[in-house]
């Protein structure tokens, strides 16, 4: 197994199931996308690309196995590489020995997911939109269709966007109210009266809880903030970079 600088959650730590948040560390790719970028949708170099993609399958003993990620609520059950290719999905669901589970990301929620005694594993992405519309639900209700019970999974909010670098809009926190008033309470006061502070972790964990994961937890690092460990894309528009690299967050049964 080739070892690479991640981040691991201590409830994921189960038996017959193996997990990183793997970092922007120990990868092949240069400038902007240095080093470890996941990211077949960005404009670096496709070689680069996949020998880091193929590091992070090695680290973890399994072959990887992503979609292409469009904000969605859709959750896809895999038993191996895609014949033609990565559907569109934003949740990858798997009961197979060795099929690594994988979430792209640069600033949205990965969130990875296992129920062991099931032997039923997931990675979904979430950004706002799907956190909103329900990707976490409905890599869960897929979880459920290959045995797991939502009341055994466990999950975990790998590093994200965290709630003192993600300003939005009045307009932005009024989607979220329009769809449950409660949801007031993920944004604080930003910096003017028409800005708010969103806490996008803590109401991805507020979603797997009312879900009924009631194991759950946020490995608290900020992407924004710490550019020697993550990519992020709020901090390449910031600098006023043309593109940024992705992480991969992923899970996969032993």
């Amino acid at each position: 197994m080739a070892d690479l600088p991640v981040l691991t959650s201590s409830l994921l730590n189960l038996p017959g199931v193996r997990h990183a948040f793997f970092t922007r560390q120990g990868g092949v790719s240069e400038g902007i996308y240095a080093s470890l970028n996941v990211g077949v949708g960005s404009k670096d170099d496709p070689d680069a690309v996949r020998e880091n993609r193929r590091r992070c399958a090695a680290h973890l003993g399994g072959e990887l196995v992503t979609a292409y990620q469009v904000h969605s609520v859709l959750a896809l059950v895999t038993d191996g590489p895609w014949p033609a290719g990565p559907p569109q999905a934003d949740a990858v669901v798997s009961a197979t020995t060795g099929v690594v589970c994988g979430a792209l990301a640069a600033d949205c929620a990965p969130i990875l997911l296992a129920d062991p005694q099931a032997r039923v594993v997931a990675a979904a992405h979430a950004g706002w939109k799907g956190a909103l519309t329900g990707v976490a639900e409905a890599a869960i209700a897929r979880m459920e269709s290959l045995g797991a019970r939502r009341e055994r999974i466990v999950a975990a909010v790998g590093p994200c966007i965290g709630p003192a670098s993600y300003e939005v809009g009045v307009e932005y926190m009024a989607r979220f109210t329009h769809f449950d008033p409660s949801y007031a309470r993920f944004f604080s006061a930003g910096e003017g009266p028409d800005k708010r502070q969103f806490d996008l972790p803590a109401f991805v964990l507020a979603r797997l809880r009312a879900a009924g994961v009631a194991q759950c937890e946020w490995v608290g690092r900020d992407t924004c903030a710490e550019g020697d460990l993550f990519f992020s894309n709020r901090r390449a528009f910031k600098l006023g970079e043309p593109d940024y690299g992705r992480l991969l967050s992923a899970i996969v049964l032993d």
